[in-house]
């Protein structure tokens, strides 16, 4: 059997082992820009063998936390570019996480101060945004009440991650990775207990659960087609470079406001089916169970990811309070290919040789977790015994 630390290919993108940064959210970037210290960051881990970026966001209206990236305006590619770049100077791999909170928003981080947008127009119950108040003091708050996207605003949303993914075929991604977990808002789509549509954008069946994210995993696959094929065209992108497009899903996660239901294993095992059909070349499944601590978070059954991979030919990330020891026995188990670290990445960056090496973790400082500056960013060393 593999172990962690084997290669491994993903879309014809080699990776030099197992181990793959799972995205984090770390509100450094003010501006909404990555800039020098987002590219040393990302630079001081690239020994990973593939690292998701954290959230990017693919609009204004995307936006549920203050002081994260977006991808939807050149200023913004531009600063992607400049990370990306220090990446691969470091001989690391890099995706872009395509992100829309959806309802776990606030007005305050909307534009012009409107209300959020959904499937539904009903208010998540418990779900955490993080604003900068009027005095400027960063501080986390509930979320304020959405409103339905009609069929327009879907189709604007829809384009919105295409734009968002020829953005990162321009930065000079390796990938990019549709985030539809976490109570975000392709899985307030996916959701019957959210999505309270009656319309075809539904989730009354399971064919209308999957219309959304199936929407946006088709318009993503044609803008990289697209964006690759262009700068080939303008002798930017070296002819046969990897760009490799995945989805992150969290099918039993109760993250933000997410009700458990009948026919989740359906409705998961069904999207994989549609994604491997449509050449998405990984699927990413976080299991929440270890990180929620509410003891109502189930953890993903060892029989879904069975059934998914009996319909779903690519690549499958498993990611969710792994030990070594544990992420070995899921390769062993032949279920997965790659195992995702998130936490332990922020006080180790270099995670992979500490796991190799049988070194020991450190432990991030909680308090600089979500905080602005170096400290508890790019200040963590290496090990040095």
């Amino acid at each position: 059997m593999p172990t962690l630390f084997e290669t491994f290919s993903i879309g014809g993108l080699q990776l030099p082992n197992r181990v793959v940064m799972a995205p984090m959210t770390r509100v450094r970037s003010q501006a909404q820009v990555a800039d020098d210290m987002t590219g040393e960051y990302y630079a001081q881990r690239a020994t990973a063998g593939l690292i998701v970026s954290e959230g990017t966001f693919i609009s204004p209206a995307a936006r549920g936390f203050a002081a994260v990236p977006g991808i939807w305006k050149p200023s913004q590619v531009e600063g992607w570019a400049q990370a990306v770049g220090d990446v691969h100077a470091a001989g690391g791999r890099i995706v872009a996480q395509l992100w829309h909170c959806g309802r776990v928003s606030h007005t305050a981080l909307q534009p012009s101060g409107s209300a959020p947008v959904s499937s539904t127009s009903t208010p998540t119950d418990g779900a955490k945004c993080y604003i900068f108040d009027s005095r400027g003091e960063a501080r986390f708050t509930g979320a304020s009440d959405p409103i339905g996207l009609d069929a327009d605003g879907i189709a604007e949303t829809i384009a919105d991650y295409a734009r968002a993914a020829a953005g990162a075929v321009e930065a000079g991604f390796d990938g990019v990775e549709i985030h539809a977990a976490n109570g975000y808002l392709i899985q307030q789509f996916i959701n019957p207990g959210v999505n309270d549509r009656s319309d075809d954008w539904g989730a009354d069946t399971v064919d209308k659960r999957l219309r959304f994210p199936l929407a946006v995993a088709d318009a993503v696959l044609a803008a990289v087609r697209d964006a690759v094929r262009a700068a080939e065209d303008a002798g930017t992108r070296e002819p046969g470079t990897p760009f490799v497009v995945g989805m992150r899903i969290s099918p039993y996660g109760t993250v933000n406001g997410m009700p458990l239901y009948d026919g989740i294993e359906t409705t998961y095992v069904a999207l994989a089916k549609e994604l491997g059909a449509r050449g998405v070349d990984y699927i990413h499944v976080a299991d929440q169970s270890s990180t929620t601590g509410d003891r109502v978070t189930p953890a993903v059954p060892r029989e879904f990811v069975e059934h998914m991979r009996e319909v779903y030919p690519g690549a499958v990330i498993f990611t969710g309070g792994q030990t070594a020891e544990s992420a070995q026995g899921w390769l062993d188990s032949g279920l997965v290919d790659l195992i995702g670290f998130g936490r332990p990445f922020i006080a180790n960056p270099d995670l992979v040789r500490r796991l190799r090496d049988g070194l020991p973790l450190a432990e991030a400082d909680r308090d600089t977790i979500y905080a602005q500056g170096e400290a508890g960013y790019t200040d963590y060393p290496e090990y040095s015994g």
